[in-house]
């Protein structure tokens, strides 16, 4: 097979979706790897290191768009994109269609097959491919908060951490997922004092091992959170529904009762966020103010630090990739339901159930 690796061209993203050794991987196995010349870059591998690697090179974006069987990306394609979408082609990336129309009508123009990251589940029905990106984004969002936290970047000016005698941050995490748990972990290590909301009882259960007394863990509803709120100085939004668009738990209302100049970092901006007053921002511009309250909703986060997410997502895409490349697309979804649980879209149809159900709710909407 002949697969294709591009140069991200989302806002800052230096991520790329395949790393050399990954490319030498499918090189040793017989497949043609096309891989845009510095593509690689922003992550730290050379040209040379993708050649070494058996990769041929090509110049433009549009020739690995054109020649590829398999095309890996790591953020989903934007406008400028639409027309390189086809129907003899595979797309293999992060999508989060559920809060992007204008995308989802591309692909089910272009008759495209569109395999979403987000959305493979394992045999323990989590989703791996979700899983390293939402480590690496829950421990930025804790750090985004404790820098945001400072004045001269719009914050009330609190350390996360305070000193002998005067309090610490407090810190609310919505959602203890891996996100939720990964930002509460490098908040405690912060010496914040941290709250998680979470709604699973199991989670729940799972997470009181793993903090013990050094987090509140508490059971997530509207009294609770709008409590939890008014007396944050950093809350962090870690909810995610696979496939849909994410609820707005947040309601510009509730805004209204937190302290002035306190910090949220919505990291389910990818899926819609939730915050009612949240809308996307880069990693170039990754702040705005709402209602006394700074907003960082970056849609990349994990694209800050490019040369371990690029690594930590070919660990976790290389072996589905490879079967992909080695059995052909329709037998590789076949022989795993959890694989099969990517395809978002096909042939024109949408047909992964949770998105379909989101159109016919109105749940997609323009990103």
């Amino acid at each position: 097979m002949r697969v294709g690796v591009v140069k991200e061209t989302k806002v800052a993203e230096r991520r790329v979706a395949l790393t050399p050794a990954g490319a030498w991987h499918l090189t040793a196995a017989g497949h043609e790897v096309l891989v845009e010349r510095g593509a690689g870059v922003g992550s730290g591998f050379s040209d040379l290191t993708y050649e070494a690697a058996g990769a041929r090179l090509v110049d433009a974006a549009a020739e690995a768009w054109t020649h590829s069987d398999l095309l890996l990306k790591v953020k989903e394609p934007i406008e400028a994109e639409y027309g390189l979408l086809r129907r003899e082609l595979t797309l293999f990336t992060y999508l989060h269609l559920a809060s992007n129309r204008p995308l989802t009508d591309a692909l089910l123009r272009s008759g495209v097959t569109a395999i979403a990251y987000e959305t493979v589940e394992d045999a323990r029905s989590t989703l791996p491919l979700l899983a390293p990106m939402s480590m690496i984004a829950g421990r930025l969002a804790a750090q985004a908060g404790a820098y945001f936290l400072q004045a001269p970047f719009g914050g009330p000016g609190v350390l996360m951490g305070g000193v002998p005698g005067v309090a610490p941050a407090r810190v609310v995490v919505i959602g203890g997922g891996a996100v939720g748990s990964h930002a509460a972990r490098i908040a405690v290590g912060m010496e914040a004092e941290v709250t998680v909301l979470e709604r699973s009882l199991d989670r729940l259960g799972r997470l009181d091992e793993l903090f013990g007394p050094r987090v509140q863990v508490l059971m997530s509803d509207a009294p609770t959170l709008e409590a939890a709120l008014a007396e944050a100085d950093v809350v962090i939004g870690a909810v995610l529904v696979p496939g849909e668009r994410t609820p707005r738990l947040v309601t510009r209302e509730m805004l209204s009762r937190m302290r002035p100049s306190s910090v949220i970092v919505d990291v389910a901006i990818d899926q819609g966020g939730c915050f009612e007053t949240s809308r996307a921002t880069t990693h170039i511009d990754p702040v705005y103010e709402a209602d006394g309250i700074v907003h960082y909703c970056v849609a990349n986060m994990p694209g800050a630090v490019p040369a371990t997410a690029t690594r930590a997502l070919t660990n976790a895409t290389l072996a589905y990739v490879s079967a992909l490349a080695n059995k052909g697309v329709e037998a590789a979804l076949a022989a795993d339901p959890g694989f099969a649980k990517g395809l978002n879209i096909c042939a024109g149809e949408i047909v992964y159930p949770p998105l379909a159900e989101a159109w016919a709710r109105g749940g997609a909407v323009a990103a």
